[in-house]
């Protein structure tokens, strides 16, 4: 059986939940940003609340207002018509027109038969059109036209009699409940004004996080923390403060205890290797003497390496540089070996960085390059939020399973790579101590040129 059909019965067997997948497609679409968030737990449950309340009052109070009076206004205009077919009127009409006007607040006209006017267009949402027309056909049940359109404070009805067409003009707010914006308006403006102290409320508490979070990626990049960061906002934003410098200060005590110990290690260190040199001296000269400087050369290189390892140019400040300039001088010191290297640099040519530890860290990379190939490529990408350098080279490369071990450090891998004698194992842990110190980090891989590639990523 196949991996693919294996799949198949699992996926039919255990069909993915449909809840899930909306929480995933959900997640992917909701902002990642904790103020936007924030946003939106205060102004989607009051967009819908207002849409309810909305929506309640036009189905239980708008609609049911104007329904009521659209039915009063008919019912007046259906009593005009009884009185019109019941009792005799004089030629002009002059009583019933009386009447309609001061008795029922109606202006009518009574004009010889003839056709109606051709109906007008609809409008898209008119809730005294719909209404009207549904009570005059129910009530007075005779062919109709009638004018709502427009802002006109006038609605005009047309009826259609056996020997006459009733004319009627009627105020629009006989029939349709107007003041109904006045209520909306105040909703949403309420709504607007509370929203904007909530915003800036939401703000002030959210600028002590931002803060916070500046303070820690300075932090991790190496960088000095902000001169005005002081823990402020609610509690828990104030404890996470000032848990973050208490933390910031034990690293800082740690390091600069290791680099002081150290640091007096290697004089005692150099002091004795200092005295094996004279007395060295002393012994004269000779094949086993030459051994012995020679093992304290290594001795020295191994202690001056393993002290700038440990102290990790941790006192050094973070500056502009210029990454053309930088890459150019490491490929410049390499092709002086004999190497062909290559350079191509993309993007912003200023990068904030620990100078001479960036340039250290590109050094050791760009070294064991040419020790160990004849073409070397150098690629540097600085665009967006990333710094990107990719080293490749035509050498035997490392395996796969042993390119973790090779950043340990005094870890020293001849088989693959053939180190020299005087390698100390330290160049790639001090590469990637250095990298981590900025935010970033190194990995190997395999080089489209058949031998190691390494890739050092920076936040820019």
């Amino acid at each position: 059986m196949t991996s693919m059909d294996s799949i198949r019965r699992e996926y039919e067997r255990y069909p993915p939940n449909g809840l899930r997948r909306f929480t995933r497609w959900f997640t992917k679409r909701i902002p990642t940003r904790l103020y936007a968030r924030a946003l939106l737990i205060i102004i989607v449950p009051m967009v819908l609340l207002q849409s309810v309340i909305a929506f309640v009052f036009m189905e239980r109070h708008w609609q049911t207002v104007t329904q009521r009076l659209s039915m009063a206004v008919t019912r007046d205009i259906a009593a005009i018509i009884d009185v019109l077919d019941t009792f005799p009127q004089d030629t002009a009409y002059d009583n019933i027109i009386r009447i309609a006007r001061e008795r029922l607040e109606l202006n009518i006209a009574i004009e010889p038969p003839g056709d109606l006017p051709a109906p007008r267009p609809k409008p898209f949402f008119s809730i005294l059109d719909q209404i009207l027309s549904e009570e005059i056909t129910r009530q007075i049940r005779l062919p109709f036209w009638i004018d709502t359109v427009g802002n006109s404070n006038i609605v005009e009805i047309r009826i259609k009699l056996e020997d006459k067409i009733l004319r009627v003009f009627a105020k629009r707010s006989q029939a349709y409940a107007s003041n109904t914006h006045i209520f909306l308006l105040w909703m949403v403006g309420t709504s607007l004004v509370l929203l904007i102290i909530a915003i800036l409320f939401l703000r002030g508490q959210i600028r002590p996080i931002i803060k916070l979070t500046q303070a820690a990626e300075s932090f991790g990049k190496g960088q000095r923390m902000p001169d005005d960061f002081r823990p402020r906002g609610a509690d828990e934003v104030r404890r996470a403060g000032v848990a973050f410098i208490k933390m910031r200060e034990r690293i800082e005590r740690q390091l600069e205890q290791r680099t002081a110990m150290l640091s007096g290690v290697s004089h005692d260190l150099r002091t004795i290797l200092t005295r094996f040199r004279l007395q060295l001296a002393l012994v004269g000269d000779g094949p086993e003497m030459d051994d012995l400087n020679k093992d304290i050369d290594d001795m020295q290189s191994m202690l001056d390496s393993y002290l700038s390892f440990a102290r990790g140019e941790a006192e050094e400040d973070v500056g502009t540089v210029s990454l053309n300039s930088v890459i150019e001088k490491i490929a410049a010191d390499g092709r002086l070996r004999g190497t062909t290297v290559t350079v191509s640099v993309e993007g912003d040519d200023e990068i904030n960085v620990r100078p001479n530890a960036f340039t250290r860290l590109l050094t050791n990379l760009v070294s064991n390059a040419c020790r160990h190939g004849d073409e070397v490529s150098i690629v540097a990408s600085n665009r967006g939020r990333w710094l990107s350098i990719a080293i490749d080279d035509d050498g035997p490369g490392i395996p796969a399973d042993a390119r973790e071990d090779v950043f340990r450090p005094f870890y020293r891998l001849d088989a693959a790579r053939n180190q020299d004698e005087t390698g100390t194992g330290l160049g790639l842990a001090i590469v990637r101590d250095i990298a981590r110190s900025h935010g970033g980090d190194v990995t190997l891989a395999d080089s489209a040129m058949g031998g190691l590639r390494a890739v050092v990523r920076l936040p820019a």
